[in-house]
């Protein structure tokens, strides 16, 4: 079972291993509330997980050391089990989900372990592990259902406890659930009046499902830019700790992760995945009761891929207000287009794209539609120049 002793013990296992992590103030995040970022995102690996994967490993016998581990992950546990193994001399296998970015899975490759790719998501890469553990006779290092884990898990609890005086709420990315579990078990056994506030992205709600339904369910399918809590089925350990000791699991949408991103990157040049701002998206867009409140958001991994990260900052953008596209119906005559550009340019918007359109289908022969991409400060900025349009007698489709 776990208990807090266990966590300590984590704790001093890994006090030569892993950083312990800065925490930091954020006042922008949410002016309503007190937030504290947990920057995880900076860890070691550029996750938490190492700190459960390493506690594990470290209570294996020298018979399963030696048969060797075989793990699953979305990237992030297979790395922290890739660097463990590493440092103690134990070959690794490692399952992925195909979809995995290839930033975790090159990284997961960097630190000696054998990596198949599997695919579908990872509950199809759990499949394959276990698989695998028959037929070679490996050590199964799960990424959430295991005490161990979750005590590994546990020891960011105990840091925050001792990082910020007076804490009230701590809000956690859930996707499997042994962050929460190890997190909220901690920090409930150490002063109960800390309110433990569980996030999932709304296409992958399997603990909050499960909670609600009083029985561990399993979702069809899941969808999700937060590729690090994509997780179809929770553990029954971590379904258990969640019943008992967090006080609640709400949901976020992509587009809500995906302001927390860009948000964390230009207001605390902090880059994260779509997991690790899973919780400053909960506080950012109170689905979270904190007002008033002193509350830290764990920042649980910061391993993005590039290429995701761009398409996530446009994402960001739109839904902020900062980005946005017009399209605007004009007379077929000279000049027009120089009138949409004094308009807006007096408004302090910035033109980016222009697509004029002289023979739109279905409308008068004398008519055009001209479609610009603008830059704007926020979903205010965008009315104020809709407005000066109309005024100036221009007709706005979308």
């Amino acid at each position: 079972m776990l208990t807090l002793d266990k966590i300590y013990h984590a704790r001093y296992v890994l006090r030569n291993v892993i950083r312990e992590t800065d925490v930091i103030h954020a006042p922008k995040i949410n002016p309503d509330a007190e937030v504290y970022l947990k920057t995880e995102n900076l860890q070691i690996t550029g996750s938490f997980k190492v700190r459960g994967a390493y506690y594990k490993m470290s209570q294996l016998s020298e018979d399963e050391k030696a048969r060797g581990v075989i793990a699953c992950s979305a990237g992030n546990h297979a790395q922290g089990v890739a660097l463990a193994a590493q440092k103690n001399g134990i070959p690794a296998v490692i399952c992925l989900p195909d979809g995995a970015p290839i930033s975790k899975v090159e990284a997961t490759r960097s630190y000696g372990a054998q990596v198949e790719l599997v695919k579908g998501v990872y509950d199809d890469a759990y499949n394959r592990a276990l698989e695998l553990q028959k037929e070679r006779n490996y050590t199964f290092v799960h990424p959430f259902n295991d005490v161990d884990v979750m005590a590994g898990q546990g020891t960011i609890g105990l840091e925050l406890c001792d990082q910020i005086e007076d804490l009230d709420a701590v809000v956690v990315p859930i996707g499997g659930g042994g962050l929460i579990s190890g997190v909220a078990y901690a920090l409930k056994n150490l002063n109960p009046k800390i309110e433990v506030y569980g996030v999932q992205a709304e296409g992958a709600p399997s603990m909050k499902e499960s909670l609600e339904k009083d029985e561990i369910y399993e979702l069809d399918h899941v969808r999700t830019i937060a590729d690090g809590i994509a997780v179809k089925k929770p553990g029954s350990e971590t379904y258990a700790i969640c019943r008992d000791y967090v006080d609640d699991i709400v949901t976020v949408t992509d587009d809500e992760i995906s302001t927390a991103i860009l948000t964390l990157m230009e207001q605390h040049k902090l880059i994260t995945e779509g997991a690790g701002a899973s919780a400053v998206a909960a506080v950012m867009f109170n689905k979270v009761p904190v007002k008033g409140k002193k509350v830290a958001c764990i920042l649980s991994g910061g391993n993005i891929d590039v290429t995701i990260l761009s398409r996530v900052i446009d994402r960001g953008l739109l839904t902020s207000g900062r980005k946005c596209k017009l399209t605007i119906e004009l007379e077929d005559k000279p000049g027009q287009l120089v009138k949409v550009s004094e308009i807006i340019a007096s408004c302090g918007g910035n033109v980016t794209e222009v697509h004029h359109d002289h023979a739109p289908a279905g409308k008068d022969i004398t008519r055009c539609e001209l479609q610009v991409g603008l830059e704007t400060r926020d979903f205010g900025h965008i009315e104020e120049i809709c407005r000066k349009l109309r005024e100036n007698g221009l007709k706005i489709l979308d």
